[in-house]
């Protein structure tokens, strides 16, 4: 048998009906084969939170302005956010990524690769090699967490603007009109969510992204942190690490990832819905469920920090005593066909 197998079998036999936790179980067991073994452990884990600025926010597109980029990376960087208050929890370490915000902040990993995008609504976003070096920055991120011992990985964000980067990255990966999809990101009044709506037009019409070319799209209506975290879940393939999505900004990230490396999908966990429009249609493409379904809308990696402790709570009783063998009974099977 292999790892997957070993670890269904493991489920199998403990001491209750077959697949009764569900998602969590087919969560185990999807680890156990990234990591190729049965024994699954993630004791050390952290969080990336990839960082950076958008030349959108000229529109009017958000309810805050860019300073606040640095000033929640700043908190990030020094322990005191909502991601390293949820994170910290579940014993996860928190690094701050600075992809390319405007102004650097001492404590963040750089990675820089521009200090901020473009205004999107005018010109691409980047260069298609700045898309590329924004990925590749992700993909070795991943394997440099790896050797400092870390077993998972959680992806967040923090840009302002992002979501409408990310809703114009899956108008167009989705081939889906920005009416439909357009959400209120962190609370925009209705003439915020107007703005926004033709800002991603705008940006849309303008650039022409091709739904059949992932880096263009990125690079012509993405963010740098997006990059980075599509680059983290390639490096989850690269790695072996299994990478948990958070909200729709990491899992459009993903859905690059996805269209770039199809295999990406097996090395990726979803942890919750997000309330975003494009979530449930990115989801349905990825063919991932999401176990919490709590209208978050927090971003930062928050919704992926959520998910430790259940997982923690499954692998408990994956690796607990509570087995048919412990008991002395057979192992449960559907009653169909006995007498």
């Amino acid at each position: 048998m292999n790892a997957r197998e070993q670890a269904q079998w493991k489920w199998d036999h403990v001491a209750k009906p077959l697949h009764s936790l569900g998602l969590l179980e087919d969560m185990i067991v999807k680890i156990a084969g990234i990591h190729e073994t049965a024994n699954v452990r993630i004791d050390k884990r952290c969080a990336l939170v990839f960082c950076a600025d958008h030349g959108v926010v000229a529109e009017g597109v958000s309810q805050s302005g860019s300073e606040v980029t640095q000033l929640v990376a700043q908190s990030i960087a020094e322990g005191t956010a909502n991601i390293n208050l949820m994170a910290g929890f579940s014993n996860a370490d928190v690094y701050a990524v600075d992809m390319g915000m405007l102004n650097p902040v001492p404590g963040t990993l750089d990675r820089r690769i521009a200090e901020g995008t473009a205004n999107m609504a005018k010109q691409p976003a980047m260069t298609c090699e700045q898309a590329q070096s924004a990925l590749q920055a992700g993909i070795d991120l991943v394997g440099e967490m790896k050797e400092k011992g870390y077993q998972i990985i959680l992806t967040g964000e923090m840009g302002i603007g992002n979501t409408t980067a990310s809703t114009a990255m899956s108008c167009a990966l989705l081939e889906f009109s920005p009416e439909g999809l357009t959400g209120r990101g962190a609370g925009l009044s209705d003439a915020g969510l107007v703005r926004k709506r033709n800002a991603i037009e705008r940006a849309l019409s303008v650039n022409r992204p091709d739904a059949n070319d992932p880096v263009d799209v990125l690079a012509k209506v993405g963010g740098l942190e997006i990059a980075g975290m599509a680059g983290a879940f390639l490096g989850g393939v690269e790695h072996r690490v299994p990478v948990i999505i958070d909200g729709v900004i990491s899992a459009v990230a993903a859905l690059v990832a996805a269209r770039i490396c199809p295999e990406a999908k097996d090395f990726m966990l979803p942890s919750h819905m997000s309330r975003e429009p494009a979530a449930l249609r990115i989801m349905d493409e990825l063919e991932l469920k999401p176990i919490i379904h709590a209208d978050m809308a927090l971003g930062e990696g928050t919704g992926a920090a959520a998910l430790l402790p259940l997982l923690d709570m499954a692998l408990r009783v994956y690796h607990g005593p509570h087995t048919f063998d412990d008991l002395g009974m057979d192992v449960y099977t559907p009653q169909e066909g006995k007498k």
